[in-house]
């Protein structure tokens, strides 16, 4: 009983990610500005690690979760360096 509940709430977290990675992208494509494009694409970083998570739960392997954290190291120093950009015109002083 409490594998099929396991098994029915990472598909329903799998399919809400998806949806979700699916507005962040709308939001990056279509921001305004270009804080609204780093914040879309920062939330789909985040969703991506999350639905790479569920993913590894799902299989047993710990491959996923290697994969997630690199993920969620590189979009946070992406993440500083665009706002950096943004605010000082420079990445590098």
């Amino acid at each position: 009983m409490s594998a099929m509940i396991l098994g029915w709430s990472i598909t329903a977290a799998q399919v809400l990610l998806a949806f979700a990675m699916a507005f962040a992208a709308l939001r990056f494509i279509r921001g305004p500005r270009a804080q609204d494009r780093i914040i879309g694409l920062d939330t789909f970083y985040v969703n991506a690690m999350l639905m790479l998570l569920t993913l590894g739960i799902r299989s047993g392997t710990t491959l996923y979760f290697e994969a997630a954290l690199i993920i969620g190291l590189l979009g946070f120093v992406g993440t500083v360096a665009l706002a950096k950009f943004l605010m000082r015109g420079e990445v590098i002083e």
